[in-house]
């Protein structure tokens, strides 16, 4: 099959064939419809998060069941399905107290090293899945607590988007943060994840959503998911314009680029027994920084990982909100690219302009 290999870090993705071996016990084989860019993928690029080579990159995909392992039971060829990075082991005490997003057995979902590799080149040498999911190529192998089952007139270009960044930024929203209705939210960086962020925030019933981002056509676009302000950083402190518009600060804010100065400003924004909630990825070695005299204000940051999702529940729910019109999804698709154009794509994203690209496979 091609695919899409990170062969140095930082570097560019190559598209080359890559073996994929037929599925073992509880895995499963899914021909890719579709798959998201996410940020968390070029953050790998550039090497500001490490990983080993060669690797497939990708992880935020939809598909088409082609074949499963034996004691697989959930899905069957033909189904349709979305993946999440979130596998879970489903036997540790995060996952049997309802936090597989942060589950700490999922090594048990992945092949030993006495087994054959999930992909390989076509001489044998191993290619490591990224995230356990490896999404930039024709075919996946995972396993089935990876992925969820969904109805099949759910369009997959869009059922793909769900799979990171519609979850991660719905759910910090709603599992993460608990916003509640009638409260005031702000959204720093209006890229994919802050732009479901802040749908989020409209579709949980707060009053007043500020976005900021240093783009007046991001804030444009922010309005159309629901954002009531906009905050242009680049014209002035963006806390203090929260601050302004306010008169005091939000009940939530949430970070969504992954920057540290971003989380400190997240924090900055809040009035007293607010909470900031940093949904980004922060660079390794990083550390953020706060006033120790803002804690008797009892305001709180807290960190969200891929929105504290419950994904094989949480998903089906976002689909039904998409076919009935309160999620939008077809307004995230920037642009749908072949698998050759992956590099295009991340040049793309680099800019701050898009959205989403999204690659679909014929």
């Amino acid at each position: 099959m091609r695919a899409a290999v990170l062969n140095t870090i930082p570097g560019e993705l190559e598209i080359e064939e890559v073996a994929v071996a037929s599925p073992g016990p509880h895995e499963v084989l899914i021909r890719v419809a579709a798959a998201g860019l996410c940020h968390s993928d070029l953050h790998f690029i550039e090497g500001k998060y490490p990983y080993m080579t060669p690797a497939v990159l990708g992880h935020e995909s939809a598909g088409v069941v082609e074949a499963v392992g034996d004691q697989v039971t959930y899905v069957q060829p033909g189904d349709h399905v979305i993946t999440c990075l979130s596998v879970y082991c489903g036997g540790c005490e995060n996952c049997l107290t309802g936090h597989p997003s942060i589950c700490t057995g999922a090594a048990a979902t992945e092949r030993t090293a006495d087994q054959p590799p999930r992909l390989s080149r076509n001489d044998g040498e191993p290619v490591h899945q990224f995230l356990k999911m490896s999404s930039f190529a024709e075919m996946m192998l995972i396993h089935e607590h990876g992925l969820v089952k969904i109805r099949e007139d759910m369009p997959l270009d869009r059922a793909a988007l769900i799979g990171c960044g519609v979850t991660t930024g719905l759910g910090a929203v709603f599992n993460t943060a608990k916003v509640e209705p009638g409260t005031t939210v702000a959204v720093i960086g209006c890229g994919g994840i802050g732009l479901n962020a802040i749908q989020g925030a409209r579709i949980a019933g707060a009053n007043r959503i500020i976005a900021v981002d240093m783009l007046d056509s991001k804030l444009e676009l922010a309005k159309e998911f629901g954002a009531t302000d906009g905050v242009n950083a680049g014209a002035g402190d963006p806390v203090q314009q929260v601050m302004e518009l306010t008169g005091g600060g939000v009940h939530h804010a949430f970070e969504a680029i992954g920057l540290k100065v971003a989380a400190e400003q997240a924090f900055g924004m809040l009035r007293a027994g607010g909470t900031a909630t940093i949904i980004g990825m922060i660079p390794v070695g990083q550390n953020v920084e706060l006033p120790g005299v803002a804690f008797l204000s009892e305001k709180k940051i807290q960190g969200s990982n891929m929105g504290s999702n419950r994904f094989r529940v949480d998903m089906p729910r976002y689909i039904e909100m998409y076919m009935d019109g309160r999620l939008k999804l077809d307004e995230l698709v920037s642009r749908r690219i072949t698998l050759d154009e992956v590099n295009d794509g991340f040049a793309a994203m680099k800019t701050g302009e898009l959205a989403r690209s999204v690659i679909v496979f014929d």
